[in-house]
């Protein structure tokens, strides 16, 4: 069941769960204030207002269904509201929320919103008109429609250091003994190399 959107920005007041421990609401509250964090939300008073607003909205879900986790729909709650935001805010609202919810964001880091304008995120009323310009401006754009591109493959030139060292491979293979007798060559040139450096 779809809830109304409510302004976040209502006086604060005691939160005090009909339904639900007090450790599960405990929970939830940490995962928001994670999440606003995550947004770079770190104005204290306007992150309390958002908290307990997803919180409210949380804790009406719950009394419809107990048996539901009070952070799993704190953190639905607040993918809700932000999607919401974001179509009000880009005025994006006919794109789908998975769409919404990645250009908002990217365009909320992209215009620096939190910092600029620490009281609007989430804010329904009265959004800054600099900060939705901003906003809008920083929104991805699609790109062109993918397209079937055909390669041809050509030789790779390896030069010729690399045409004799492939020759004398082949050589080796073909001739078992003749790679035997080159890799004690080798061996026992080490060992005479390393004799006549040690004295």
């Amino acid at each position: 069941m779809e809830l109304p959107l409510e302004p976040v920005d209502a006086p604060l007041s005691s939160f005090r769960p009909r339904t639900g421990t007090m450790e599960a609401w405990n929970a939830a509250y940490v995962r928001v204030e994670d999440y606003l964090r995550a947004h770079r939300i770190h104005n204290r008073l306007h992150q309390s207002r958002l908290i307990q607003s997803v919180l409210e909205r949380a804790a009406r879900r719950h009394v419809q269904n107990p048996a539901l986790d009070p952070t799993t729909l704190a953190a639905e709650e607040c993918e809700s509201l932000m999607s919401a935001w974001f179509k009000e805010v880009l005025a994006d609202k006919d794109e789908p929320d998975e769409r919404v919810a990645v250009s908002g964001r990217v365009a909320l880091l992209l215009s620096d919103g939190p910092q600029k304008w620490p009281y609007a995120f989430l804010h329904r009323e009265n959004i800054p008109e600099d900060f939705s310009t901003a906003m809008r401006a920083s929104s991805m754009e699609a790109g062109p429609d993918m397209s079937v591109s055909n390669m041809v493959p050509r030789p790779i030139d390896l030069g010729t250091i690399s045409e004799v060292a492939g020759e004398t491979l082949e050589q080796i293979e073909k001739s078992p003994i003749l790679g035997t007798l080159l890799l004690w060559a080798a061996f026992l040139a080490a060992l005479v190399g390393i004799f006549y450096l040690t004295r």
